[in-house]
């Protein structure tokens, strides 16, 4: 775990203890920065991020060095949530007309609580998906 005034860093467990953590460290976090008000959706976005990842972009868990990253940045206006794999799949924003479906509404839950999202490739592999979130409670 990395922290500094604006920029705190964890590496995640493939796990959902790994999930609970990230969640628990979004929330002190954001209490930290006086963000109390978008912790709940902050710590949302990023369970949906890293269980992609963990889902989509650790191919072999067990033998990975590079592991999976969350970074939380504060900006003047925005809270950046980013989680960084090493997997070089793209994400696929599904689109499905079935809403009974048990998987596949992570990055539709990350777009309708986010101000902007997207993802960029790492060299020399993998890549991080990201989420920007307002802070200002008047946007």
């Amino acid at each position: 775990m990395r922290d500094s005034s604006r920029t705190a860093v964890l590496r995640l467990e493939d796990s959902r203890e790994g999930f609970a953590a990230a969640r628990d460290f979004t929330h002190r976090t954001l209490d930290g920065w006086s963000l109390d008000r978008c912790a709940d959706d902050a710590a949302t976005v990023v369970t949906e991020l890293a269980a992609n990842a963990v889902l989509h972009g650790v191919p072999h868990p067990s033998t990975d060095h590079f592991g999976v990253r969350l970074r939380l940045t504060l900006r003047r206006r925005h809270l950046m949530c980013a989680v960084t794999d090493p997997g070089d799949g793209l994400p696929v924003y599904p689109h499905t007309g079935d809403e009974l479906l048990e998987h596949g509404h992570g990055l539709h839950i990350v777009e309708a609580l986010s101000e902007h999202w997207g993802w960029t490739r790492r060299c020399p592999v993998g890549k991080t998906v990201w989420a920007m979130l307002p802070t200002d409670p008047h946007l």
